[in-house]
């Protein structure tokens, strides 16, 4: 369920300038802007924002001092507008609100969305050194202090020197999209900062099983509406053993989701922490990285930078996994490539005409890894994940069931990177998928059967929680089996015999009825490959 987070209106909260005692209101229109590379895309600087010097300040120690600013962002602008703030010696807490304007616009024409988020006096640089925090267009105002911080930012001292309010122009109107920023310092000795605590990389497991995960979750920490406790509580009843923290942009949560790892009486849930990297060519799930591990987004696939952030995602322990290739969403489907890929999010959310065609993409990305003798050593598992951001939004709908040796970060990732999974439309539904050849030899769900071309193969699929469904086998010529129809219990064998030299793999998907038509029903669940042949 891929959305955007520009759903909330901004233009009842901005204040203008008249309504601060202590304000001051400046204009900062196309006339005044430069251009500037930050390492990718070029970038649009505004006129810098300046306050009382901390001398001054300091007298006066609790008082807040406001600046307003305005402008209007033209149609083309750069992706992202950096407004500087001399932040000087002595301030205690940054809050920064801001509103736009959202004049009306002809049908099939997109409307002003503008993002927001904030650097620190380390600068803007690609990597993020200075990364304070980001909401996207999901709140209209945030505060970071060192003791406490919007979700979405991260809590830590307010040091002096040039930060820099990050614009996000997402989309811009044919009449422009004027803005109104406004920033508020206060004065005083800084709270004391609190050292993160992050969850354990490990929970008690059954040794090597079958492990079920919702690897794509948003909390209130980005566009979400949820708490992670709730979705803690979302995933146990939903029969998840793990679950990946994954916010738009921002790493923020990652230290706020140690409360609900450990003990618990529906069993321990292992929690991973990621990032939904969220560009304006799509999406990518940073899966299981070091906590604290921030990814930068600020580039398109032309800046040719991505191989070098999916790089990022690796070196600290996670795995790289496009997010819903073909939504049709702004800036939402996929343009990078598949090569960096260690996974690839097949279905997202309730299963509708966009995971049709990346399920479709895969299958041929699947054909292209056995031709030309690459024997399918190459290929890119699929995953399934719910993309919830709130009420009524499904946790673990769908889930990827993963065979793992045990119940940890490592473990779990290792059978992702496999291809030892299958994706489920929830925790009713299990399945066993293999393949035998003529002397016992035997492959799961991500392996090889080592035969050779004409030896007689038998796949066979074991189904349950699924009634009423058919079950099709799918190879490299496309659908070669379909069963009937499953009975009302949702129980069910299936079996087919083939060779490796007429089916190069086989894979098994199980899909609900159909009214009527030649299009097939939605998916209850699909396995990755088992490859024949040597």
């Amino acid at each position: 369920m891929c959305e955007d987070d520009h759903h909330g209106d901004h233009s009842d909260h901005g204040h203008h300038n008249d309504e601060l005692g202590s304000g001051s209101g400046s204009d900062h229109g196309v006339g005044r802007r430069a251009l500037f590379a930050t390492g990718a895309a070029a970038a649009l600087t505004l006129g810098s924002v300046s306050f009382a010097s901390g001398a001054d300040a300091t007298s006066r120690p609790g008082d807040p001092e406001t600046r307003t600013v305005r402008g209007t962002l033209p149609i083309g602008a750069p992706d992202f507008a950096y407004l500087p703030v001399d932040v000087p010696s002595g301030v205690r807490e940054i809050k920064v609100a801001y509103t736009y304007e959202r004049p009306s616009v002809p049908a099939g024409t997109a409307g002003n969305a503008l993002d927001i988020g904030i650097f620190d006096q380390r600068g803007t640089e690609l990597g993020g050194k200075g990364f304070r925090g980001w909401s996207g267009g999901a709140r209209t105002e945030f505060f970071i202090r060192a003791d406490d911080a919007t979700p979405g930012y991260l809590p830590g001292p307010v040091r002096e020197g040039t930060w820099h309010i990050a614009l996000g122009p997402y989309t811009v109107a044919p009449q422009g999209l004027p803005y109104e920023v406004t920033i508020t310092l206060t004065y005083g000795e800084p709270g004391e900062a609190a050292q993160p605590v992050y969850p354990p990389s490990r929970a008690k497991g059954r040794g090597r099983a079958w492990y079920r995960g919702d690897c794509h979750l948003h909390s209130w920490y980005s566009d979400g509406r949820r708490t992670p406790a709730e979705i803690a509580a979302l995933a146990r009843a939903a029969g998840l053993d793990f679950i990946n923290s994954s916010d738009h942009n921002t790493h923020s949560a990652h230290a706020h989701w140690a409360d609900q790892a450990g003990p618990h009486p529906d069993g321990e849930l292992l929690i991973l922490l990621g990032e939904e990297v969220t560009t304006r060519n799509g999406h990518v799930v940073a899966l299981g990285t070091d906590p604290g591990t921030f990814v930068d987004w600020r580039y398109r696939a032309r800046d040719n930078r991505f191989g070098k952030y999916a790089r990022r995602i690796r070196q600290a322990g996670g795995l790289v996994v496009p997010a819903h290739p073909h939504a049709t969403c702004v800036g939402c489907n996929w343009k990078f490539g598949f090569g960096e890929a260690d996974a690839v999010e097949v279905w997202n959310g309730a299963y509708g005409p966009d995971d049709e065609v990346s399920l479709a993409d895969w299958d041929s990305m699947l054909v292209s890894s056995v031709r030309e003798g690459r024997g399918g050593r190459d290929w890119i598992p699929a995953m399934g994940n719910s993309d919830a951001h709130r009420d009524p939004d499904p946790v673990g709908t769908p889930q990827t069931v993963v065979l793992a040796d045990d119940l940890t970060r490592e473990a779990i990732q290792e059978g992702i990177r496999a291809g030892r999974s299958y994706v489920a439309e929830s925790k009713a539904v299990s399945l066993s998928f293999s393949a035998t050849g003529p002397k016992g030899e035997h492959a799961g769900i991500g392996g090889r059967l080592r035969v050779d071309g004409d030896d007689p193969v038998t796949v066979r699929l074991e189904v349950s929680g699924t009634p009423r469904c058919t079950v099709r086998f799918v190879t490299d010529q496309g659908v070669l089996h379909t069963s009937p129809v499953l009975p009302v219990s949702g129980s069910g064998t299936v079996e087919w015999r083939t060779t490796a030299q007429y089916a190069a793999y086989v894979r098994a998907e199980v899909r609900h009825e159909v009214a009527a038509g030649p299009s097939p029903g939605a998916l209850a669940a699909f396995t990755n490959p088992v490859f024949l042949g040597r």
